[in-house]
């Protein structure tokens, strides 16, 4: 390769997170996915090793690096480290954060009977609450995080692979999810609509056992007074958000759109607000509706 010849692109994903909130099962989706996977390594050789796969050229085209607090006194400033790295490389840098509530988290380490990295002589719920603390900084310079706390392994690792098989697309990858607020906030998400203004169709017996995907329901929601206006008026307010996700290298957005249970209401408008979303230039749309099926 000449001086005047572009370097390779390279892919360059940072996998971190809480303790117990499934990292060990990404690394191997990644691997799976033909990803070079590299487990517990301290903040301070992430530059190295990028360096190193850029001199391997495409024998490493794809690298992930899981860092975390089991790397004790080397897990320092991990937020600057990824600015560093992100500003000295010509590779696509990229933090994956994964999370999941306290209570799940506890959960998961009675299961396998072994400690928090961070408990020390306290209390469970005290080493997840100082990771936390520390983690927060980086959570805050991810760009794609997500919780796991209703996926199990099968799950995290198909969502995995949905969103890194060949993911060389440049634009940004919009998740647009329906949700119910009776079983609480999505926590990955990074905007958050209330659509309960619309009459419910649970209260018209006919449509009750139906949902959002159903077209009387749909048809029913849409004819509602400010639901149109409501898809096109928020999709005019994403247009200049997802570019300028585009602008800053954010290639992952979740959108959450919620009803009270997230069968009707929120899963109608979800389904009309992708097809004018995937309308727009260099924006790619999947839809979720996380509490469909749900009694």
């Amino acid at each position: 390769m000449t001086d005047t010849e572009p370097k390779p692109q390279h892919d360059v994903l940072i996998v971190t997170g809480m303790s117990g909130a499934g990292r060990s099962t990404v690394g191997k989706a990644l691997e799976d996915l033909d990803w070079y996977v590299v487990d517990n390594l301290p903040t301070q050789m992430l530059g190295p090793l990028t360096d190193l796969a850029d001199r391997a050229g495409e024998k490493i085209p794809k690298l992930a690096a899981v860092v975390d607090v089991r790397g004790g006194r080397y897990f320092t400033a991990p937020e600057h480290a990824v600015e560093q790295l992100r500003s000295s490389t010509s590779a696509r840098v990229r933090v994956l954060f994964l999370e999941a509530t306290d209570q799940v988290l506890v959960r998961r380490f009675e299961q396998v009977r072994r400690p928090h990295p961070l408990q020390g002589e306290d209390t469970l719920l005290d080493g997840i609450a100082r990771e936390r603390t520390r983690l927060l900084g980086l959570r805050e310079a991810s760009d794609v995080i997500i919780d796991t706390s209703d996926l199990n392994i099968h799950q995290l690792a198909n969502t995995i692979t949905e969103k890194f098989a060949e993911d060389r697309f440049t634009g940004v990858q919009v998740t647009l999810m329906s949700f119910g607020f009776k079983y609480g906030l999505p926590t990955d998400a990074d905007m958050v609509a209330d659509v309960r203004f619309i009459p419910n169709p649970y209260w018209v017996p006919e449509l009750r056992e139906h949902t959002g995907l159903d077209e009387p329901v749909s048809d029913y929601v849409l004819a509602q007074s400010g639901a149109r206006q409501f898809v096109d008026r928020y999709a005019a307010v994403l247009e200049p958000v997802l570019a300028g996700y585009q602008r800053e290298n954010k290639r992952h957005a979740t959108i959450a759109i919620g009803c009270t249970g997230g069968k009707h209401r929120s899963v109608a408008i979800v389904a009309e607000l992708a097809s004018v979303l995937r309308g727009m230039p260099n924006v790619a749309v999947r839809v979720k509706n996380r509490d469909l099926g749900r009694e």
